[in-house]
């Protein structure tokens, strides 16, 4: 029997992908219980995704497209809620257009008390400020989320998210205070921003055109020699850490090769920081269904590495799960990163809470 009010929490997450709005309802007690329910994504439009794009690093029309943001979260919302029945509480990410944690600052664009009033329901917001506020990373903030889920399963374990940016969480033996989590590099960022460039098309479907490619090595070496990988975790990385101007000799075949060789190197390398080697890694976020790229981990981690869904977890549904756990956290007083999640100095709380 739980201590903590179990709630329906509606969690909404628009990742550094750039590729629209994932939405998924569960219900938690913010510690251990968690009930899974339905999610949907639903796509930007490519005008939407542009102006989005425009505003990343705090440039552009930022507060005419946060409010346009907001709205389209806010029919999202409506759209499950017709589904799943009442939501006591919607955990609002938004979206990030700046991550400079050793400038103390993150921004996430999103009107928590808009989306309140638009939805006629409470919304925490605001999630990473606390952490950053206070010295940590604000990122991963997903951790957590992995931790309660992953109870059961054998460890220790890694579970690789591979957004726009790819993070890892490590989870030891120990239980609860055995977790360690960071950025490991790029995710599908790079590999998304590349072929959009020289296909017009949003992603590589499967790896498809990565496969057909060759990895140039030297430009691998060179990219995987940067300084971020030297630095022990915890860490985090914005979304325009690196960019794809050291391919920008190369085909579109060969580009997306490397570059997607480079977001597997940069895995691979993370790896020698874990505490332990995981027994396996489980791979959530977009990346997953890149074949070329799950082949390629696999090559370079020498252990099993699945989908999430080969456990029962939703993969397209997971961060906005942790988000609809956070906000149920928040509420309650509980941390939402560690130090060694984050590098927070201590367990802290964070979100901030909006009443419809």
């Amino acid at each position: 029997m739980t201590l903590n009010p179990v709630r329906t929490a509606l969690g909404l997450m628009s990742g550094t992908s750039l590729d629209g709005i994932d939405a998924a309802v569960i219900r938690t007690d913010g510690l251990t219980y968690v009930e899974t329910g339905d999610f949907i994504t639903v796509p930007y439009d490519d005008g939407f995704r542009e102006r989005l794009r425009g505003c990343l690093g705090g440039r552009g029309p930022v507060g005419e497209v946060e409010r346009e943001l907001t709205e389209l979260h806010a029919g999202v919302v409506r759209r499950l809620a017709e589904r799943t029945g009442p939501i006591d509480l919607i955990g609002f990410h938004g979206h990030t257009i700046l991550h400079a944690p050793e400038r103390r600052r993150t921004w996430q664009i999103g009107d928590g008390a808009l989306l309140a009033s638009l939805t006629g329901i409470a919304v925490v917001h605001d999630f990473r400020s606390a952490d950053v506020a206070a010295g940590g990373q604000g990122a991963p903030l997903v951790p957590l989320y992995h931790q309660a889920l992953s109870a059961d399963l054998d460890r220790p374990l890694a579970v690789l998210n591979i957004g726009g940016v790819a993070n890892v969480t490590w989870l030891g033996r120990r239980g609860g205070k055995d977790v360690l989590a960071f950025d490991t590099g790029p995710g599908n960022a790079l590999i998304d921003d590349w072929v959009l460039s020289r296909t017009g098309r949003p992603f590589d479907a499967d790896g498809a055109l990565a496969a057909s490619g060759t990895i140039d090595q030297g430009v691998l070496s060179r990219l995987l020699a940067a300084p971020y990988f030297k630095k022990q975790p915890p860490k985090s990385l914005d979304r325009d850490g690196f960019d794809v101007s050291p391919v920008e000799a190369l085909n579109a075949a060969d580009g997306a090769a490397t570059l997607t060789a480079f977001t597997a190197g940069a895995v691979a390398r993370s790896a020698a920081l874990l505490p332990q080697p995981p027994l396996r890694w489980l791979v959530t976020g977009g990346g997953r269904l890149n074949g070329f790229l799950m082949d390629l981990l696999r090559d370079m981690l020498g252990v099993p590495v699945e989908p999430v869904d080969s456990v029962g977890w939703q993969g397209d549904a997971l961060e906005a799960q942790a988000f609809a756990y956070l906000a149920v956290r928040s509420r309650d007083g509980l941390p939402l990163s560690v130090p060694g999640t984050t590098g927070v100095p201590r367990p802290l709380t964070g979100g901030r809470f909006n009443e419809p």
